[in-house]
């Protein structure tokens, strides 16, 4: 690690991922959405995006509500405090990157 790595803190590698920095960043303004209208505005695969909002709902930055079976089923993903705090967190990192390659930092 570099000195400027260290002054920026290190990154959240859960957030990190392009899919679920945008899963995040949906949620924030969302709140909470069905599984079906996040995989569409994510344009993305049902394992693809299963896979990783499992691994947000292991680091307890969303909730995955599955009720009923099959065809039936309704799966809807919440974010947590913690998701919200860690998002907020990752932007503050970006954003001083972002100042210090400006040279405003």
């Amino acid at each position: 690690m570099t000195t400027a790595d260290s002054e920026l803190g290190p990154l959240d590698e859960v957030v990190h991922s392009p899919v679920r920095l945008r899963v995040l960043a949906y949620l924030s303004t969302a709140g909470r959405t069905g599984f079906p209208e996040l995989r569409r505005r994510l344009d993305t695969t049902d394992g693809n995006l299963a896979g990783h909002l499992r691994r947000l709902a292991d680091a307890g930055y969303v909730t995955v509500d599955k009720r009923g079976t099959g065809r039936a089923s309704i799966t809807r993903v919440t974010l947590t405090t913690a998701g919200r705090d860690a998002f907020l967190a990752y932007l503050d990192t970006m954003t001083r990157l972002a100042n210090r390659i400006r040279g405003e930092g």
